[in-house]
């Protein structure tokens, strides 16, 4: 008896939010954990306005790292994910405008999901039909 093959699951398209990627270069916990399965199993969906300010938040004094720790960092995403140009320009988020970046960029990347610690992305629970995820606790 022949067995069915085994059906690959559908790799999602899935941004993540800037604080989840800072939280994943910082710790070696769970957001670390979750970037390295999302990046294994899935697409993973950013853009250079993204980019930007995970370097900008990455080079703050408190986080005591060096710009070429930041630099590496931010390369190995831009070899690994899919880098998106924004065509859209929702405002969203009234309480911080910034957040809509990360929505543009679901909206143009065509994500299936958006993985924020954000408790403004979060509270929308979905945007255009894209389901937005807490990140685990670290």
């Amino acid at each position: 008896m022949r067995s069915e093959p085994k059906k690959a699951h559908k790799m999602a398209r899935v941004v993540i939010d800037t604080n989840v990627l800072v939280s994943a270069f910082i710790n070696n916990g769970k957001p670390r954990k979750l970037l390295l399965k999302l990046l294994e199993e899935h697409t993973i969906i950013l853009s250079s306005q993204m980019l930007a300010e995970l370097a900008d938040v990455l080079s703050r004094d408190k986080f005591f790292v060096t710009s070429s720790q930041v630099d590496r960092f931010i390369s190995v995403l831009v070899r690994k994910t899919k880098i998106v140009s924004v065509d859209s320009s929702f405002k969203v988020i009234l309480e911080d405008p910034d957040d809509d970046i990360v929505l543009n960029t679901a909206l143009s990347g065509k994500a299936d999901y958006i993985v924020t610690g954000d408790k403004h992305l979060l509270s929308l629970r979905k945007f255009e039909d894209r389901g937005i995820e807490s990140q685990p606790n670290a």
